[in-house]
């Protein structure tokens, strides 16, 4: 009897040894958790604010009408992305280092703030080589060759200088937030008291999609006797306009040669309230 009892006593001090082992990686991985889910939180929003940070430069860009200030579109950034959750968009709003501006929830331990200071902890560069500013930023693309191969070089340019399709190239946005250290006194919190934690996130699009502001300006853009032999046909148009008057005593349209503007996708006035 006696024997059973130590083996039992063994068994438990043994399990007991074993929880204690599982405890010391457990435990602190557990106390972890709250801080990795705050980090994969900001890591969701740097991916956001790339992303605007990109798509911003598909409306202000060189050839829509010019690129937006770099100081502006970091400072909208940082508002609106890195500070409260419920930050108004507002023109020239930018973040300030106090509470009122800060996201409750991007803390550390000792609620001491996990970017602790946007100006210098949140940062825009463009293009792959992180440029300071947005222009000369751009990786060359080839997106419009196939677009322009229409048998030698100069009816090449004729075309790309006609329709508008100049390859800007691939317009990269990156956004980089460095969070602070965790404090050095809690042993549980190591080693992310000294690994000097930084997110960065990139999003890249072609800023110039050769999209027309107006239907106008795609006919401008096709209206070229290479894109479109029948406008040689224009100059005998009154011509055949006179002969089908004649002949069908005006019952019948003339033919609209050479003419672009009637291929326009138009929306009734009263369609568009």
């Amino acid at each position: 009897m006696s024997k059973r009892i130590g083996c039992r006593s063994h068994i438990h001090g043994q399990a007991l040894t074993e929880f204690l082992v599982v405890a010391l990686v457990l435990v602190p991985l557990y106390l972890l958790m709250p801080l990795i889910a705050k980090y994969q939180d900001i890591a969701y929003q740097t991916l956001m604010a790339s992303r605007y940070v990109t798509f911003d430069a598909a409306v202000n860009n060189e050839s829509q009408n010019a690129w937006k200030n770099p100081a502006q579109l970091a400072g909208e950034v940082r508002r609106r992305f890195f500070s409260t959750p419920d930050a108004p968009i507002k023109t020239n709003d930018t973040a300030g280092n106090f509470s009122a501006h800060r996201n409750v929830y991007w803390t550390g331990p000792k609620n001491e703030p996990l970017i602790a200071d946007f100006d210098a902890d949140v940062a825009v560069s463009f293009g792959q080589n992180r440029s300071p500013a947005q222009a000369g930023s751009l990786t060359p693309a080839s997106d419009g060759a196939p677009f322009n191969r229409a048998g030698n070089t100069e009816v090449e340019t004729h075309v790309a200088d006609q329709l508008g399709l100049k390859p800007a190239g691939i317009f990269t946005g990156n956004v980089t937030v460095k969070l602070a250290n965790l404090p050095a006194d809690v042993a549980a919190y190591q080693p992310f008291d000294k690994i000097n934690l930084s997110v960065t996130r990139r999003t890249s699009v072609i800023v110039d999609g050769w999209a027309a502001a107006a239907p106008e300006q795609v006919v401008k853009r096709i209206d070229s006797k290479l894109l479109v032999p029948g406008t040689l046909l224009r100059p005998v148009q009154p011509l055949a306009a006179a002969l089908v008057g004649v002949a069908e005593a005006g019952q019948v349209h003339a033919p609209r040669l050479g003419e672009l503007e009637f291929w326009s996708d138009v929306v009734p006035p009263d369609r568009l309230k």
